[in-house]
């Protein structure tokens, strides 16, 4: 999976370390991520889940759900208390605000239900 920033992991989306040489591109961060990813497509066929689609545990949706919403509620409110203050205090705290928004999601992977 190719993005602006380079390749990234096809299981967990993370950026690839770029290699040099020849052979084909790296799919996947590890080894553990290219079997994880071999059994959700055999999973998926299994259960003739049509591709590009995956099913995921509902809590694990739930909780990304409740974290983007945290996000874009911190965004509204950063954008109307900057909306009447330009000092440089008041983007400190919308930084920080964001920030600590931001910081549940970091890390966070929702991995197809694998049984």
């Amino acid at each position: 999976m190719e993005s602006p920033d380079g390749a990234r992991c096809a299981w967990c989306h993370r950026p690839l370390a770029r290699r040099e040489g020849a052979g084909r591109p790296r799919r996947f961060c590890s080894a553990s991520h290219r079997q994880r990813a071999y059994e959700a497509r055999r999973r998926a066929a299994t259960l003739h889940v049509p591709a590009g689609q995956c099913i995921v545990a509902e809590d694990d949706l739930r909780r990304l759900h409740d974290r983007l919403y945290r996000l874009e509620a911190a965004i509204e409110d950063v954008t109307a208390d900057l909306a009447g203050d330009t000092r440089a205090a008041a983007y400190r705290r919308a930084t920080e605000h964001l920030l600590d928004a931001g910081r549940d999601l970091v890390g966070l992977v929702v991995e197809p239900v694998r049984e």
